[in-house]
C-alpha cells in the first residue's frame, strides 16, 4: 500500500485562535502516538496568525482514514467546528 500525504492549510477564526492553539499541542501527541503516522507537523504561519499549515504522512490509506475518524470524534474535532481547511491528499 501506498503511503499517504496531506498538504495544506487551515484558516481559524480569531474567537477561536487561542483555544485553537492550547488544544493544538494535545491533538499532536495524540497523532504521532497513532498507528502508522509517519509526521504530523501544524505549524502557525508568520505572516498570517489566523493560517497554520499542516503537513501529515501516514504509512498507507488505512492509517489515514483511521485518523480522519478519530478526529472526526475528537474534542479537537469538536473544537476546529469553525475552522475552514484547505487540504491535498496524495498517494
Amino acid at each position: 500500500m501506498a503511503k499517504v500525504t496531506l498538504k495544506g492549510f487551515i484558516t481559524v477564526p480569531e474567537s477561536d485562535l487561542e483555544a485553537v492553539k492550547a488544544g493544538l499541542i494535545h491533538h499532536r501527541q495524540l497523532t504521532l502516538k497513532e498507528p502508522g503516522c509517519i509526521t504530523f507537523e501544524v505549524t502557525q504561519d508568520k505572516a498570517d496568525p489566523y493560517r497554520f499549515n499542516v503537513y501529515e504522512e501516514f504509512v498507507d490509506r488505512t492509517a489515514f482514514e483511521q485518523h480522519q475518524q478519530r478526529v472526526a470524534n475528537s474534542g479537537w474535532g469538536r473544537l476546529t467546528g469553525n475552522v475552514k481547511r484547505h487540504y491535498e491528499v496524495f498517494e
